[in-house]
Formats: structure tokens, C-alpha cells, sequence
């Protein structure tokens, strides 16, 4: 079993017009050379937590880190003129909290942070905690 320390979310860097499920990410992974979708979780807009990778498979979204990380990714990330936005609907924001809950309740010493970048899919990367996950710190257990 792979030690967790890591939940990390991403956007899929899409605009509000297009879509990316899982099923199109494993697409757009695989034509990258990957075996597959990187990310272990999806959260559509409607807030459905599609699952991509087993968490059991290490992932591939997040150079450095894959070997003791989740990869959550939500659809959007971009507004209508490709600029980086919080597209995230209400429906996914309520998913979102709702999968990271379950994540951590099994690994529970996983810190929760997001994939920054100065571009999609860059390799530069920072971390930071989501607005919506900065709760009180017993929010994330209930």
C-alpha cells in the first residue's frame, strides 16, 4: 500500500464551452505517451466525482510528488477567453469537499493542497490551500 501525504487538486485548464471527463482526459493522457489518465479523481461541474486512475496506481500529475499523492482534478480552470478563473460551480465545490472528506478519512495525515502553476500542465509548480477548504479544522472530518 502507497503512503499517502499528499491530496492534491488541479483544474483540467478548460474553458466554461468545453468539457473534460475522464474519459477525455485518459485520452488526452494517452496521447502524451501516458498508460493513462494521470489523475486518480475527476469532479465534473455537476459536481460527479468520476474516478480515473485506482489510488492504489501511483499517479502522474504532479512532478516530484506522484509516488505518496492523490491527483483530484475538477473540469474548468479557464474563463471564456482562456485566462485561469475559479470556474468552480457550486455543485463542484460540494463534490469537491465531499471527495476530499472521503480521502481523508482514509489517509487522514494527507495535507490537501492545489497545483499551481504559471501554465496549465507547467512544470513550475507551487502550493496552496483552495478558499474553499480553509474551514475550521474539524470541517473536513464531519
Amino acid at each position: 500500500m502507497r503512503t499517502i501525504t499528499l491530496i492534491i487538486i488541479h483544474c483540467s485548464a478548460v474553458r466554461p464551452s468545453q468539457t473534460s471527463s475522464a474519459q477525455q482526459i485518459d485520452s488526452w493522457h494517452r496521447k502524451r505517451g501516458w498508460s493513462g489518465i494521470g489523475y486518480h479523481y475527476v469532479v465534473r461541474r455537476d459536481g460527479t466525482v468520476e474516478r480515473g486512475r485506482p489510488e492504489a496506481k501511483v499517479g502522474a500529475h504532479c512532478l516530484n510528488h506522484n509516488r505518496h499523492s492523490i491527483g483530484v482534478c475538477y473540469e474548468g480552470g479557464l474563463d471564456a477567453q482562456g485566462r485561469p478563473a475559479d470556474t468552480r460551480t457550486e455543485a463542484q465545490k460540494r463534490g469537491l469537499l465531499t471527495l476530499v472528506r472521503e480521502l481523508k478519512g482514509r489517509y487522514p495525515r494527507a495535507i490537501v493542497v492545489s497545483h499551481l502553476s504559471d501554465h496549465a500542465c507547467g512544470q513550475t509548480v507551487r502550493y496552496g490551500i483552495l478558499p474553499f477548504l480553509v474551514l475550521p479544522s474539524d470541517s473536513l472530518r464531519r
